[in-house]
């Protein structure tokens, strides 16, 4: 049985024990709930010291349990204060303790925190999930609007020096999910595994399908679809930066999980083999070009769409041509110079590219004047750029015309 799973169990048996119990009973019932989830540490042995000694001040010898992050040092125990209502200070000590543990309250879903924008008032639950080659932290956005049938799921992968909480932010993509109904992922780096929080795109070992991060983010995907009802076969994937690149190997390595790629200022799968190769290509010395093999396979193009500023100082304007040649797989590109729809924000080169049906398959976004930044993104996340377009709103709009067969 998990650590809360002991904690709350026997939590609740001492609030239904403590029913009529003087304060000195309750006290130790509590005490003896936490001791058996592991809590506290065990009572320490009747000292042998002399009657006039007990009169005084005790002084508890155990170590502070390392969780709680004080040093280990002799502390004078307080005077135990009234305990009117033993069930009430036992339902307190079980709120307290669970929010230092994230853990849920009876009746209340793990992970669940209030919502800070009025316009996403859904879930963003807490979660990990892994396999043979590790396991990764995530956020999930579950709308507040009932569901008509099985959502559409967006992984959203987070650029160098950002979390998922901070890419959900400045992307503000939870409040589109809310309108649009649909599910939002953000899989979180660890710094273990870079100390930059940056997603291992530049690493051969973290470029194949069968392992790696790729392997990771995809059986969270997996993981998601299945436990929270998706439609597997609207499953998109989009990053930022680092998180860019992670998405165009998405798009490669499983063009059979994902529907369509968003990639924002980033570059090409395959485009480096090592942390050298990949600075080299971030700035441009090898124009990003994919690497062999890593297009998208012939049986099936992946749509995607791409967005990256012409004053792009950390990773290279021509690496948004390399991702185009990676997806484009032959397709011809049509130019449309245009501005924001409202007469707002940057001038911008759009190009589509359509299917026989006139699907939009490939759609390039390049904007005028702009740095390494989510376009149309909200300040309260980091490495946004106000001024839009709205690469968020764009995104959606492309990703939900799109579905796997």
């Amino acid at each position: 049985m998990k650590l809360h799973d002991r904690f709350v169990g026997n939590l609740l048996d001492a609030i239904r024990s403590s029913q009529g119990q003087d304060p000195t009973a309750a006290t130790a019932i509590i005490q003896d709930a936490l001791r058996g989830a592991g809590l506290m540490p065990a009572a320490p042995p009747p000292a042998s010291a002399p009657a006039s000694a007990a009169a005084g001040r005790f002084v508890d010898l155990n170590e502070a349990p390392a969780w709680t992050g004080k040093p280990a040092a002799p502390a004078a125990a307080p005077a135990p204060g009234p305990l009117p209502n033993p069930a009430a200070a036992l339902r307190d000590a079980l709120a307290g303790l669970a929010g230092r543990f994230d853990l849920p309250m009876p009746g209340q879903a793990r992970g669940r925190a209030p919502a800070a924008d009025p316009a996403a008032p859904g879930q963003f639950l807490h979660g990990e999930a892994g396999n043979a080659a590790g396991t990764r932290a995530y956020r999930l956005y579950v709308p507040a609007r009932p569901a008509d049938g099985p959502r559409p799921l967006l992984v959203m992968l987070h650029g160098c020096k950002q979390d998922a909480a901070d890419f959900a932010a400045g992307t503000a993509m939870n409040a589109l999910a809310e309108e649009h109904g649909c599910l939002v992922l953000y899989p979180e780096q660890t710094p273990r595994a870079n100390g930059s929080n940056c997603w291992n795109w530049f690493e051969a070992q973290h470029q194949g399908r069968d392992g790696g991060e790729p392997s990771i983010i995809a059986d969270m995907t997996r993981a998601v679809v299945r436990e929270h009802g998706a439609d597997p076969a609207r499953v998109y994937v989009a990053g930022l930066s680092a998180g860019g690149a992670m998405a165009a190997i998405l798009g490669a390595a499983c063009p059979d999980l994902y529907a369509a790629v968003g990639v924002h200022s980033g570059l090409a799968a395959g485009c480096a083999h090592d942390l050298m190769s990949g600075l080299n290509a971030m700035k441009g010395a090898r124009a990003g070009k994919a690497g062999p093999g890593r297009e998208a396979p012939a049986g099936r193009r992946v749509p995607a769409i791409v967005f990256h500023g012409d004053r792009d100082a950390v990773v290279h304007p021509s690496n948004g041509d390399a991702v185009l040649a990676q997806f484009a797989a032959g397709a011809r590109l049509r130019e449309v110079e245009e501005r924001g729809s409202s007469g707002a924000g940057r001038s911008h080169t759009r190009r589509v590219a359509l299917d026989d049906a006139g699907t939009p398959v490939l759609e390039s976004w390049l904007l005028h004047g702009a740095g390494h930044a989510w376009a149309g993104g909200s300040p309260a996340g980091s490495y946004t750029d106000a001024a839009g377009p709205d690469a968020s709103a764009e995104m959606l709009r492309f990703f939900l015309g799109q579905r796997r067969d």
